[in-house]
């Protein structure tokens, strides 16, 4: 438990996305191992996006196609990531947006983000070099399923 309250605290001090807030008890009896949001929202995991836009039609597009290729090379250490990381690909048609979101529970969230998110950056290096790639970035978000 001291463990899980260091790496809350390290995550909810670190990232501007989130706000240092007490866990009451009556909050954790209920949900153990939750921080709590507005509105008796709260999360359990915190997942990490990597995203772009591509060009082209998502059925035959160039740019989507290397996008692709560089997440096969480096998803054998995202998904070593932890025992229990999700790792989900999205891929939007009509707006041309690429995501992919990388889960993971709070204990095992922390020791990631302080080796930096590896291998984000050379993922982001490899895509931001494929042509027709824009807008590529990252963000940290909570995640909890309702």
């Amino acid at each position: 438990m001291r463990a899980t309250s260091a790496i809350l605290s390290l995550l909810l001090t670190t990232s501007t996305a989130f706000t240092p807030v007490a866990v009451s008890r009556a909050f954790t009896a209920t949900s153990l191992k939750s921080v709590p949001l507005a509105g008796g929202m709260s999360f359990d995991r915190v997942c990490r996006e990597w995203r772009c836009k591509y060009t082209g039609d998502k059925t035959d597009s160039a740019s989507l196609a290397a996008v692709a290729a560089e997440v096969e090379k480096v998803l054998p250490a995202v998904k070593g990531l932890s025992a229990n990381v999700k790792v989900n690909r999205l891929v939007c048609g009509a707006c041309l947006d690429f995501k992919l979101m990388i889960t993971q529970d709070l204990d095992d969230y922390g020791p990631w983000s302080e080796k930096d998110h590896a291998p984000e950056a050379d993922f982001i290096e490899a895509i931001k070099g494929i042509e027709g790639i824009s807008q590529v970035e990252t963000q940290t978000i909570t995640n909890m399923e309702i």
